[in-house]
């Protein structure tokens, strides 16, 4: 798993195992939901508390969906670059870090 520069689109991407990409489309799938129940919520007037604590409920989940595709991509993109020399991906990791940090 290498990230792999597109040079049609000047966009990178990633190739995923079938595993990693299953278990990033569920974390997504339930947060959509989470997502679809607190507008659920709204629409029926829910006390504002009980709406705010699903709301801290899909901030945890998207964070935890983050710390999990950041993790592989340090493991794979960002290793495998500085392995061959391209120490660039450091600074795009640390942009990256300071914009998840925000």
């Amino acid at each position: 798993m290498q990230c792999k520069k597109n040079c049609e689109r000047c966009h990178k991407t990633k190739e995923r195992s079938e595993d990693e990409y299953k278990k990033l489309i569920n974390r997504l799938n339930r947060i959509e939901g989470q997502i679809r129940g607190i507008r659920g919520m709204v629409e029926k007037s829910a006390y504002c508390p009980d709406i705010l604590i699903q709301s801290a409920a899909v901030t945890a989940a998207m964070n935890a969906f983050n710390k999990e595709l950041l993790a592989s991509h340090i493991r794979t993109c960002v290793a495998d670059d500085i392995r061959s020399g391209n120490d660039e991906v450091i600074e795009e990791l640390v942009t990256t870090l300071q914009k998840l940090m925000k």
